[in-house]
This record gives C-alpha cells, structure tokens and sequence, in this order.
C-alpha cells in the first residue's frame, strides 16, 4: 500500500470517526439534555425533578459500566417500586446507543 493510499484511508476513517461523535452528540441533544441538561450536570426542571445524578462528575461516572449505562439507554431505568425513572431510548442502534454511551463519558471533568 503506498503512503497515498494509507493517508486516503486515514482520511476517510477520520470522517467515520467525526461523523460517529457527531451523531452522539446530535442524539444526547434531542434525546438526553432535556432531563441530563448539555454538560450532563442534571440541572434541568426535570433533572431536578428525578434527582438525576451529575454525568459530569468524575465519582457519578466510576459508579456504573458502559454496559450499564448501554442497558439504561436501551431499555430505560425503573426505581424500587417500578416507576419509570427514564424512558428507554427507542430508533437508535446499537451503534448509535454505543456512541451515545461513549459521549457521556466526555462529559466527566
């Protein structure tokens, strides 16, 4: 493979990588910040409401898995007496709930 091939392949796997973080980022705004709020912080009239914890706080972040945090996503959370606490997120992927999963992690200062 010649140094132009590789720096065309790098390329493109570039913009893969730009528009994966991209849609991350577009699905936390439409689906997440309502109640989360844009920085994770949970500040939000409905944060407030259901006591959401800080996704920006490192310490909140070491508490659960990505495969936790993937479970959440895809199917919702529920508290002790059943109550749905947050909706699962329904039309995204797989792919889509990995990067979503992802982008929270950018969140933790």
């Amino acid at each position: 493979m010649t140094t132009h091939h590789r720096l065309i392949l790098l390329a493109f796997a570039s913009a893969a990588i730009t528009a994966y973080g991209a849609d991350a980022a577009t699905n936390w705004t439409d689906s997440c910040a309502k109640c989360h709020g844009p920085d994770g912080k949970g500040d939000t009239k409905m944060g407030k409401k259901l006591s959401i914890a800080d996704l920006s706080d490192a310490k909140t972040q070491a508490k659960f898995t990505d495969e936790e945090a993937f479970k959440s996503i895809k199917s919702g959370r529920t508290d002790e007496s059943g109550k749905t606490t947050m909706k699962a997120l329904e039309g995204l992927s797989d792919a889509d709930i990995t990067a979503l999963v992802a982008y929270v992690r950018t969140l933790k200062k």
